[in-house]
C-alpha cells in the first residue's frame, strides 16, 4: 500500500510500508520505474531485468534509529550492457544513505569527540573518523599567502609533530587561517618566506623567538605586542614584591594578605570599603609595598591614557612612558627595574599597539576552545587531524549541531 509520507532523503521515493521491528524503524522504498540513459551506447531503456533489496542505515526519526530497505531495480539495455538505476538515496560501494553521511560528517565537525559522535550514529569511530579525514580534504584550502595583518600565537598540542604548535590567524578578520606543527625558529621562518610576500603587521606576544623569526623572514614588518602580555610584567613586578615583604608579617597576616592579593591589581574605584580597608592596611605594614603600588597607580593610568589618545599623539604617550621609566629609577624596586628592562627591550612594539589598536586577544579565545576540544577528545595522536579539527570548527561554527 502506498504512503503519503515524505522523509528527509526519500522524497523522490515511493514509500511501500514502515514497520517497528527490534527497536529500529524499517522503510521499505523503491524509485518510480522510468527510462533510464546506458552508460554503455547512451540509448534509452525501460526494460527491467531484475530487482535487488539492498539495506541502508539512514539517519534517526525522533529517537529511533532508521534502516532503509531499498527494492532497487536493475535494467537492460538493447546492447546487453546491465545497469542499475540512479538514485538519491545511497552511493555505490556505500551502505550508509547519503543524508546519514552528511549528518556524520557535521556532527564529526561540531561534536565533541569522534567516539561520542559515533555511538550518537550506531557506527565505529574509524568510520566518523574516515568521512571527516575526506571532508577535511575536500573543505580545507591550503592557505597560499598571507593577508597584510596576521596575529600568531603558540598552544600546547601535544601531537605527534610536537609538544606545541604555532597558530596564525587573520587580525582583521579574526579568522584562523593555518597551523603550524611546531614553534621552532626554522619552520616559522620558512612558512613566513614561503607565504608572507603581503604581510604587513603581526601582533604576537613577547616572544624573543618569534621576532627573530619574523624579522628574519619578513625584513621590517610592523611588529604589534598584544597588551595583554606587556600589562601582566608590571602586575607580576607588584605581586613578586608583595610576596618578598609579606615575609615580615606576622603568621596572621601573612596568610591574609595572601588570601586577598586580588585588590592589589584593582582600580581603587572598584573596591567595596572592606577592600578599601584590607588595602591600606597591607599598605601600612611596609613602605616598599606601597610604593610600588603607587608605580602600579601611575601605569595604570599612564595606560588608560595611551588607549585614549595612542593614535593621534603617540608622542605624548612615548614622552609619559619615558617618564615612568624614570620614577621606576627614583624608587629603585629591584623587580620593577626588571620590568623596566623589559619595555625597553619591547617599546617600539609596545607603542605600536595603541597606534594600530589591534590585540591577540581573539586568538587568545580560540586557543582557549582549541585546549577545551583536545581536553574533551582526551588529546589527538595525529597532528593533521587535530588541525583540520580546529580549523573546520571554526570554518563551519555557525551550522548548528542537531543533526540526524
Amino acid at each position: 500500500m502506498n504512503s503519503n509520507m515524505i522523509l528527509p532523503g526519500l522524497e523522490e521515493f515511493i514509500i511501500r510500508k514502515t514497520e517497528m521491528m527490534g527497536g529500529f524503524y524499517h522503510i521499505h522504498v523503491e524509485c518510480e520505474r522510468k527510462s533510464h540513459c546506458c552508460p554503455s551506447c547512451h540509448s534509452y531503456t525501460n526494460k527491467v531485468h531484475d530487482y535487488r533489496l539492498q539495506r541502508v542505515q539512514n539517519v534517526k526519526f525522533g529517537e529511533y534509529s532508521s534502516i532503509v530497505f531499498y527494492r532497487k531495480r536493475r535494467y537492460v539495455c538493447a546492447c546487453g550492457k546491465r545497469f542499475y538505476e540512479k538514485n538519491s538515496l545511497v552511493e555505490r560501494y556505500q551502505r550508509h544513505s547519503i543524508v546519514w553521511n552528511r549528518a556524520v560528517r557535521i556532527r564529526a565537525i561540531r561534536g565533541k569527540t569522534f567516539k561520542e559522535t559515533a555511538q550518537q550514529y550506531g557506527t565505529s569511530s574509524s568510520t566518523v573518523m574516515r568521512r571527516f579525514d575526506r571532508m577535511a580534504k575536500e573543505e580545507i584550502k591550503e592557505v597560499t599567502e598571507l593577508p597584510p595583518v596576521i596575529a600568531i600565537d603558540e598552544y600546547k598540542g601535544d601531537t605527534d609533530k610536537g609538544k606545541f604548535q604555532l597558530i596564525i590567524a587573520d587580525g582583521e578578520t579574526r579568522k584562523p587561517l593555518d597551523i603550524l606543527p611546531n614553534r621552532s625558529l626554522k619552520t616559522i621562518k620558512n612558512y613566513l618566506r614561503e607565504k608572507g610576500a603581503k604581510v604587513q603587521v603581526v601582533i604576537m606576544d613577547m616572544s624573543h623567538a618569534f621576532k627573530s623569526a619574523v624579522q628574519q623572514a619578513l625584513g621590517k614588518p610592523i611588529i604589534v605586542a598584544d597588551r595583554f602580555h606587556f600589562c601582566r610584567y608590571v602586575y607580576w613586578a607588584l605581586d613578586r614584591v608583595r610576596r618578598r615583604v609579606q615575609l615580615d608579617f606576622h603568621p596572621y597576616d601573612r596568610k591574609k594578605c595572601k588570601r586577598v592579593r586580588h585588590i592589589f591589581f584593582k582600580p581603587p574605584t572598584k573596591l567595596n570599603e572592606e577592600q578599601k580597608w584590607m588595602l591600606e592596611r597591607y599598605l601600612n605594614l611596609s613602605d616598599e609595598l606601597k610604593r610600588a603600588y603607587q608605580l602600579k597607580e601611575e601605569y595604570r593610568l599612564w595606560f588608560e591614557q595611551a588607549k585614549e589618545i595612542g593614535k593621534d599623539d603617540i608622542t605624548l604617550v612615548k614622552r609619559n612612558l619615558l617618564d615612568f621609566y624614570k620614577r621606576i629609577e627614583e624608587e629603585g624596586i629591584e623587580e620593577l627595574l626588571q620590568t623596566k628592562k623589559t619595555f625597553m627591550n619591547w617599546q617600539t612594539e609596545i607603542l605600536n599597539s595603541f597606534v594600530f589598536d589591534y590585540s591577540n586577544g581573539f586568538l587568545e579565545g580560540i586557543n582557549n576552545l582549541t585546549k577545551v576540544m583536545k581536553r574533551n577528545a582526551f588529546g589527538y595522536r595525529r597532528f593533521d587531524r587535530f588541525r583540520s579539527k580546529v580549523l573546520m570548527h571554526h570554518q563551519f561554527k555557525d551550522i548548528g549541531t542537531h543533526v540526524g
